[in-house]
């Protein structure tokens, strides 16, 4: 199982990782300096939610743990893991076109929303953990 003890951490590949969806009280843990951004992690057993410089960056419900989170100008790349199927939610570029794939399987391409969000459902249940990668 990929929690993340600490709730959020630096990978030694320079990716982030965060959530611990085992926990059944909510845990939350501020100002974790990454990359030059100030991260905040607020996360238990219902939800996970992400925080860049006070900005929107991921939320999920149920909670997730998620792992090797990156992101670049062209998306996001990361592994996530809960104990049921959850919505993601995630932080973009305002009204973008990106290409979504889950588990290695292109589901097709999506827009965002005006404040840049994208939300896609992810089959977790007995699934461990999967990969999902978003791109323009």
């Amino acid at each position: 199982m990929a929690v993340v003890e600490g709730l959020i951490q630096t990978e030694a590949d320079g990716s982030l990782s965060f959530g611990n969806h085992t926990l059944a009280q909510k845990a939350k843990k501020e100002d974790f300096e990454h990359g030059g951004d100030l991260f905040k992690v607020k996360t238990y057993g219902t939800m996970t939610k992400l925080e860049r410089n006070g900005m929107f960056a991921y939320e999920s419900v149920p909670g997730t743990s998620v792992t090797h989170f990156k992101e670049d100008g062209d998306g996001v790349t990361f592994t996530v893991e809960g104990k049921e199927d959850a919505q993601l939610t995630i932080g973009l570029e305002d009204e973008t076109e990106y290409e979504v794939f889950i588990g290695g399987e292109n589901i097709g391409k999506m827009r965002t929303s005006l404040g840049g969000k994208l939300s896609i459902s992810v089959e977790l249940a007995g699934e461990g953990e999967v990969d999902v990668k978003i791109c323009k």
